[in-house]
């Protein structure tokens, strides 16, 4: 439960949470298409494979785009932005005609969903104290499954319109509306505001999220953290990140942090599953029915990581759901080779490995790249770690549909096991607590 003191910063964190729904909408509603994209543009695996990674291309430059626009224009302006673009994109992948078209659309779209993952995580922890702040940034996640979850459905009610594919891109309209909406009522990030020199502006806005706190005594550990105005220049507060060796382990710890939340295998089954279960002989329709059991899973056990992220600490999580995942991926390579394990518990399997990485990578991952790096070097540490998250996604969205389609199931899903325990043991020996951050 959240205490009284903290509601107004529920609230607004809750609205800024709707950028992940953006991000998880857009990311799984390609899966659906993907029955219906194929025969209609002739696509091969690889071919597949570009259209669904390119979405990434643009989400590597949304992160870092987004990184330097937030710094000027504040986090407030550049939600509202991503929401624009969200939305102009949507309705024009849902138009195209040609491949052409729909990549350039999806790259355009990546942009947006780029700069989501970055800023809400970011406004969400400038507005949270240090007691709650990894419970409300695991809120973008939530909002993330969320949009999963959401997109599944409309994939499976709109499977059977004429214009299905193209009416599930042009969905994503309607979750981008409610997010402009609720953005008019955010309060500018007190830290940015009192970091950038707007000292008025941000007493106004704490105000607003510190109903019984101490403004001033905030304030003054808010400054003590701010650089003089030149180390504010993004080249400069990039140079200061590889110019002290603790900064450059913070972010080398991010980036691999960032990385392997994406080449886990979780989000080849997010994007991929009518093609994996396809497999096993499911139909299309089924296909779609267990995308939606996966969203469900997906959803109820990041409501787990909620009330789990505060109390056991970021770094516990992650060890515990890294060795799980790599035990669960044998086990689903094995169910899909029909040998040790009967493909009639495939889906099961499925299911655990998602639940297990919705409680602890999916979510935990975000509140330590946002918790990391001092306030000095925070957007651009976030910016670029949230790019080498998005080539790592490009590349596996990009390299899966090849992959199972060259080798079997059990392979493929053996070399994601073989990652997540490698990831195991770099989670053990380098990466440290951050639930204690001050800032």
């Amino acid at each position: 439960m959240i205490e009284a003191k903290y509601k107004s910063i529920f609230i607004y964190s809750l609205i800024a949470s709707l950028g992940g729904l953006l991000f998880g909408f857009d990311i799984a509603i390609f899966s659906g298409t993907i029955p219906f994209i194929t025969p209609f543009f002739n696509l091969s695996p690889a071919e597949l494979g570009w259209v669904a990674s390119c979405l990434y291309v643009g989400c590597a430059v949304g992160s870092i785009g987004f990184g330097k626009i937030t710094e000027h224009i504040g986090r407030k302006n550049s939600l509202v932005l991503v929401s624009i673009v969200f939305i102009v994109s949507s309705i024009l992948m849902g138009m195209a005609n040609t491949v052409g078209e729909l990549i350039l659309w999806r790259i355009v779209a990546g942009i947006s969903v780029g700069g989501a993952s970055i800023l809400s995580p970011l406004y969400i922890a400038e507005i949270s104290p240090q007691p709650i702040r990894g419970k409300m940034v695991t809120l973008n996640q939530m909002a993330i499954v969320i949009g999963i979850l959401m997109a599944y459905n409309s994939n499976y009610f709109l499977s059977h319109l004429e214009l299905n594919w193209r009416l599930m891109f042009m969905s994503g309209c309607l979750p981008a509306g409610l997010f402009i909406i609720g953005a008019f009522f955010l309060p500018e990030s007190p830290k940015w505001l009192i970091y950038r020199g707007k000292l008025g502006r941000g007493r106004k806005e704490l105000t607003k999220i510190m109903e019984n706190g101490n403004v001033d005594e905030e304030i003054q550990a808010i400054q003590s953290l701010r650089e003089p105005e030149q180390t504010r220049d993004i080249k400069k507060s990039v140079l200061l990140m590889f110019s002290k060796k603790t900064y450059l382990l913070l972010l080398v710890i991010a980036v691999v942090v960032a990385i392997f939340q994406q080449i886990s295998g979780a989000n080849a089954v997010l994007f991929y599953a009518p093609i994996i279960f396809d497999k096993v002989g499911m139909n299309v329709n089924n296909q779609l029915i267990i995308q939606i059991f996966i969203g469900s899973v997906n959803l109820v056990f990041t409501l787990l990581a909620i009330r789990l992220v505060d109390r056991l600490g970021r770094k516990k999580l992650m060890v515990v759901g890294a060795g799980l995942m790599s035990i669960l991926l044998v086990f689903i390579g094995l169910s899909f080779q029909g040998t040790y394990i009967p493909q009639s518990l495939a889906s099961v399997m499925v299911l655990l490995f998602i639940g297990t990485y919705a409680a602890t990578l999916a979510p935990v991952t975000w509140v330590i790249i946002s918790e990391i790096f001092p306030m000095e070097i925070r957007e651009q540490g976030m910016a670029i770690a949230s790019a080498f998250l998005w080539a790592a996604c490009f590349g596996i969205t990009y390299i899966f549909p090849i992959m199972i389609d060259q080798f079997s199931a059990f392979q493929s899903f053996l070399t994601f096991a073989g990652l997540c325990a490698f990831y195991f043991f770099f989670l053990i020996t380098v990466v440290p607590e951050t639930k204690n951050n001050k800032v």
